[in-house]
């Protein structure tokens, strides 16, 4: 049996397991995925000896993206764009790193919830690793805006200069928060950790346009207190990460088992367990 893993520190919390274990019973992969807590100073010793142990690849969490990304002899242009890996696929040529989770928040925008991208006014609020994990698929899919907002203006504006290159018709660019006052976006993501501090950022009222989408990327059982605020705000539809986590994860299985796996299904039954939880 194929031998897959996640590893992190923590890890005993990751769904991955049962994620990746459903997934290779929907599409008859035989193969085994398990969760392997790896020492704060033990991340490559841990994914060598799962490697030698017959290990054909790994997912990384928190907090060893970084070094994923240096462990990995080669990178995907996603990977590269991030400048970190949360896939490790080996071979006879050596670790190749990808990253996911910008693909996993496309697909679930557009699978799970329907919402179109190109040529909407897209917000994103943050600037640090998860918004540029996603920067690349994001500016792939053509939105006519993409805004970086953070309370450090000029961390937004590192973004906006590292992916000019890749912004082609896109109107890529940096603001604070109270900066965005008078402005209405389609989709507005929150990449801040505000949600694990039971915060919300300091956004301006009128943010969202008729129709709009506000996306967490921290899930729970609830609403986040952005979710909360945004429908407050006059938000037409909220939702959580919990399908991105399913997404990314089932690009890491496509990458891995050369099958794309239906996310909607696995996501459909997790959400059922966390509110049942």
């Amino acid at each position: 049996m194929d031998r897959y893993a996640v590893t992190g520190h923590p890890i005993a919390h990751s769904k991955s397991p049962q994620i990746h274990t459903a997934f290779a019973r929907q599409t008859g992969q035989d193969m085994s995925y398990e969760a392997i807590l790896a020492p704060l100073d033990g991340f490559a010793a841990t994914v060598q000896a799962f490697r030698a142990g017959g290990g054909l690849g790994m997912n990384v969490t928190v907090p060893f993206k970084l070094e994923a990304f240096a462990l990995a002899d080669r990178h995907t242009p996603r990977a590269q764009a991030a400048g970190a890996v949360n896939t490790l696929a080996f071979g006879a040529d050596g670790i190749l790193g990808d990253n996911t989770d910008g693909a996993g928040l496309v697909r679930d925008l557009k699978i799970n919830l329907g919402r179109e991208i190109a040529g909407r006014r897209v917000l994103l609020l943050g600037a640090g690793g998860a918004v540029r994990g996603v920067m690349l698929p994001l500016l792939g899919e053509g939105p006519a805006v993409l805004t970086i907002a953070n309370r450090t203006v000029s961390k937004a504006e590192e973004l906006v200069e590292l992916f000019m290159p890749e912004a082609g018709d896109v109107r890529l660019s940096a603001s604070s928060f109270d900066a965005l006052a008078g402005q209405q976006f389609d989709i507005v993501i929150n990449a801040t950790a505000s949600s694990l501090a039971d915060e919300v950022p300091p956004l301006p009222p009128g943010l969202y346009a008729d129709g709009a989408l506000a996306y967490d990327m921290m899930y729970g059982r609830d609403d986040t207190p952005f979710m909360a605020a945004a429908l407050a705000d006059g938000a037409a539809r909220v939702a959580d990460g919990l399908g991105m986590l399913v997404e990314q994860a089932a690009e890491s299985f496509a990458l891995w088992r050369g099958v794309q796996p239906d996310g909607g299904a696995v996501l459909a039954d997790l959400r059922r367990q966390i509110g049942a939880g």
